[in-house]
């Protein structure tokens, strides 16, 4: 029977101290990377610029690695732009673009993370410096416009189609309103709508196909349907550069 024999195999020990990594490079490393996660789950490049570049500000404002981002440090900042008299939405976007980056470091790069720096992901995002989805913006202190003034903004746009120098501008103009006001989208969900995307054929008024509708929670784009009502698929049949129809 052979004899058993033992082998000693060249190797190193574990390091037992965090290794050596500049942390400035490293965020920036995992910006990068969150971008290109944002790409990958449908983003419009508008709205990831604008994202990045509030996330990048976000950051300066903290001026520290976001795993090293402490409760109080939140608190400086939100602090810090309520001086300013930055309205209470604003408030919310820095606070939530930082949230939204700080999961996806604990998603992708926690482990990294802690063997470079031995630092444990923790947010720093909590209930007492979240703010609430009520500003001082809201509809309880500044009402929404009475009907009465609606229909006269709207009166005004029209005076605008029959006196412009160019009719297209002005008759996307005055569709682009009609369709936020009787559909009930966000203006960048309307901006991105394209003549496609109208379908008069679909249900009694037609329907436009909302491609790039707001998802939740950076879920990315959740298209939908929207019936065009209140006559909405006759202001939509205007087609720049035809003559201008009756508008209702």
């Amino acid at each position: 029977m052979a004899e058993a024999r033992l082998q000693v195999i060249a190797g190193g020990s574990v390091p037992q101290e965090p290794l050596a990594t500049d942390p400035w490079q490293f965020q920036t490393a995992c910006v990068d990377a969150f971008v290109a996660s944002l790409q990958a789950r449908g983003f419009s490049p508008v709205t990831i610029d604008n994202d990045i570049g509030l996330l990048e500000r976000t950051l300066a404002a903290l001026g520290r690695p976001a795993w090293e981002v402490t409760p109080e440090d939140i608190d400086r900042v939100v602090g810090d732009l309520a001086v300013k008299g930055r309205a209470t939405s604003t408030r919310r976007e820095y606070v939530q673009i930082f949230k939204g980056f700080h999961r996806f470091l604990q998603a992708r790069k926690a482990a990294d993370i802690e063997a470079a720096f031995g630092v444990r992901l923790v947010c720093p995002v909590d209930e007492f410096n979240a703010s609430r989805h009520v500003g001082d913006d809201s509809p309880a202190l500044v009402p929404p416009p009475t009907p009465e003034r609606v229909a006269e903004f709207f009166d005004f746009m029209k005076q605008r189609i029959a006196t412009a120098r160019k009719y297209g501008p002005a008759a996307r103009h005055y569709a682009m309103f009609r369709t936020l006001y009787h559909a009930g989208l966000r203006s960048e969900e309307a901006s991105l709508l394209d003549k496609p995307d109208v379908h008069f054929s679909r249900g009694p008024f037609g329907k436009p196909h909302v491609r790039f509708g707001k998802g939740a929670h950076t879920s990315g784009p959740r298209p939908r349907w929207v019936p065009m009502l209140d006559g909405l698929d006759l202001v939509t049949a205007m087609v720049p550069g035809r003559r201008a129809p009756q508008v209702p």
